[in-house]
């Protein structure tokens, strides 16, 4: 590991990797402050951007645009009580009563060294654990890595929350999407209407600006904001109890924070939230948990972290990806023409162990900007939308039509805006439609290898694969457990509401 991380610094200590790595995490730290746009906005927004880069330098500024956005969420969580991303919601809980009690500073500092701290420990894990599982993966085939593209498409359950059969509508559709282009096995046109534009497929990056960029933006200048509460550089000083209080906080939160984001799709709010279950089942404090607490700021932030940091285990190691913003990340690896997946390690060492050094560098610069500076990147909030998203707005579709010079591109853009904002004021998980999009390529070309090799069978080729039947099956458990736990806690309530109409049930009435 320590000779591949050399490798990897050697890579990302250029000056022009070190200035980018800057840019991104600024940015990203600016996205994440701006309640609504999130990291998978703006890595969507500023792949255009980076077209013209190197693919190491392109990949490690969206990096540290993906990292910067985790921490500049948790600034608009404390101070404005609106998250700048899904998995901030959690720190909204107790960062914004600790904010209007006096205590912004503190929840700020704490939040900056907890996820920090987090981050260190979940790089070191994951530079440990992805050459293993990418050594492993080296003798995959076409059937196992079909049944690693359906792996991926079942991650659509944690996606889709509550509502699985939406969730793989919107998969399907997205997979639909897709399809238009030039078929893999025959090569004849699909869906394109005869616009030649579309025999190379609908453009990635375009979709992605329409559904994140502009279709948050439409949806954020829909619903407003709240005033944000002040917070001074002399705010910040801890007090040596919210040391003592904090630490196991983020040990927890580390902990859970990576065991989850090495799950594909599980992403990192689903990790936020179980740090902060755990925080109230094992903290020492946990009744005050809901009403300030500092272990309800640090643990999921934690969690945030170092669940984002692992997330690029499935991403890097089986093209799979491991939330949202990773997802819009493993379209712009293609965009640049790098394949993620196990032999990845072993064709392109200088860019995965230069993409993972860049990492340590980013954090290490977050903590520099975060700490000191956070007051100053909460004046942001105090520009007002009118200036900001026409601005924004503009960038987007100047960045799609510069990608091929062609109107089509913010035609694309300008539906799937329209089409993103609907989905959110309808409630529709974005996620499922994005990972349909992403997976849908790849699950083709491996059916029509796998096909190809079993002359005209799959089932068999499968089969006699004892890795691939044990994807389908880890498949399947992904698939069926949330089922089966939302289906027993639901027996659960309904066991426990009849018990209590029968307590109160007069006695004459049995």
């Amino acid at each position: 590991m320590i000779d591949n991380l050399s490798t990897g610094f050697a890579a990302a200590l250029t000056p022009e990797n070190l200035l980018w790595c800057f840019v991104g995490v600024l940015l990203g730290t600016v996205i994440g402050i701006l309640p609504g746009l999130g990291s998978a906005t703006g890595v969507a927004i500023l792949i255009p951007v980076t077209l013209t880069f190197e693919p190491l330098t392109a990949l490690i500024m969206l990096a540290g645009i993906y990292h910067g956005a985790q921490f500049g969420a948790t600034i608009t969580a404390i101070l404005v009580a609106t998250p700048g991303e899904a998995s901030s919601v959690v720190t909204t809980f107790d960062g914004y009563r600790m904010a209007r009690a006096g205590r912004a500073g503190p929840a700020l500092a704490i939040s900056a060294i907890g996820s920090f701290t987090a981050a260190l420990v979940s790089l070191v894990a994951l530079a440990t654990v992805a050459p293993f599982f990418a050594s492993v993966a080296l003798d995959f085939g076409p059937p196992e890595m079909l049944a690693v593209m359906v792996l991926g498409l079942c991650t659509i359950v944690v996606f889709s929350g509550r509502n699985l059969l939406l969730g793989a509508a919107l998969g399907l559709v997205g997979i639909l999407i897709a399809c238009v282009g030039v078929d893999v096995g025959s090569g004849t046109p699909r869906y394109a209407f005869g616009q030649v534009d579309l025999f190379g497929g609908l453009p990635y990056v375009e979709v992605m600006i329409g559904l994140f960029a502009i279709g948050e933006l439409l949806n954020q200048l829909h619903i407003g904001m709240a005033a944000p509460i002040r917070a001074r550089f002399r705010d910040l000083l801890l007090r040596r109890e919210d040391v003592r209080r904090s630490t196991p906080a983020v040990a927890r939160g580390t902990v859970v924070g990576f065991l989850l984001g090495c799950l594909p799709g599980a992403g990192t709010t689903l990790a936020s939230f179980m740090a902060y279950g755990v925080e109230k089942r094992f903290s020492r404090h946990r009744e005050e948990l809901g009403t300030g607490a500092i272990e309800g700021v640090v643990a999921p932030d934690a969690a945030t972290n170092s669940a984002s940091n692992a997330n690029f285990v499935p991403t890097l190691v089986l093209g799979v990806p491991g939330g949202a913003t990773t997802a819009v990340l493993l379209g712009a690896f293609l965009v640049y023409g790098v394949q993620p997946g196990p032999l990845l390690f072993d064709t392109q060492p200088d860019l995965v162990w230069g993409l993972l050094a860049s990492f340590f560098i980013g954090n290490v610069i977050l903590l520099l900007l975060n700490l000191p500076l956070a007051p100053v990147f909460a004046q942001l909030l105090r520009i007002r939308y009118a200036v900001l998203y026409p601005l924004i707005i503009v960038t987007s579709l100047i960045g799609a039509y510069s990608v091929k010079n062609s109107m089509l591109s913010v035609w694309i853009v300008i539906v799937f805006g329209f089409v993103g904002y609907a989905m959110k004021r309808l409630n529709l998980p974005v996620a499922p439609l994005v990972l349909g999009l992403v997976i849908g390529p790849l699950f083709e070309t491996a059916l029509v290898q796998t096909s190809a090799l079993g002359e005209g069978s799959v089932l068999p080729q499968v089969a006699s694969s004892g890795t691939a039947v044990a994807i389908l099956a880890a498949a399947a458990l992904l698939t069926a457990g949330p089922m089966a736990t939302r289906a027993l806690r639901g027996a659960g309530r309904a066991k426990s509401a009849a018990g209590d109409r029968d307590a109160k049930a007069p006695a004459g009435c049995e």
